[in-house]
């Protein structure tokens, strides 16, 4: 079987999984809790969306010379940064596809349950809200995506190298 071929079945299960998971415990949290605490949920998934957006966009725009010089020296880190760089098109189609429309998904979901909740509490046309909810939800996710896109273009390096620190100090490989 061809790379592509595995990785696009890869994807598939992957996405699939973490569908299942995310709906599943969005759905348990969602029918266990207030608007406050459902629409703190909601901040949440679009943040998570917004921020592995980021991580994909900054891997593929970060500069691999840069790692190499900092993993000669040694740095923490640089070798895990190193591996997102030339995994870039993996941890692109991951972050930005994967996690970012799982996340887009799971909002939507948040977002409904949070539309009737209120409807049904304050007796208003859950039409009206539903509407409401949902472009909150599409501008804070598009917007925000935009907005970030530039950040992480701009600090491409210092963003992948933060998020190979962080790879490295749950890395127990040693």
């Amino acid at each position: 079987m061809k790379e592509q071929n595995k990785w696009i079945i890869t994807v598939f299960i992957l996405t699939f999984i973490l569908s299942v998971v995310f709906s599943s415990i969005s759905n348990v949290v969602v029918t266990k809790f207030n608007n406050i605490v459902l629409s703190l949920l909601l901040i949440i998934t679009i943040s998570l969306g917004i921020l592995f957006d980021v991580i994909g966009t900054a891997a593929i725009s970060a500069n691999e010379s840069t790692f190499h010089a900092l993993n000669s020296k040694k740095k923490k880190g640089a070798s895990s940064a190193l591996y997102l760089i030339k995994n870039s098109n993996k941890i692109s189609s991951i972050c930005n596809d994967i996690v970012g429309d799982v996340s887009g998904i799971i909002s939507g979901s948040i977002g409904a349950m949070l539309a009737v909740s209120i409807s049904s509490s304050y007796s208003i046309n859950n039409i009206v809200v539903s509407i409401i909810i949902s472009a909150i939800i599409s501008s804070f996710t598009v917007g925000g995506k935009a907005i970030f896109k530039i950040v992480a273009i701009n600090n491409a390096d210092n963003i992948i190298f933060t998020v190979g620190k962080v790879i490295n100090k749950f890395n127990f490989k040693g």
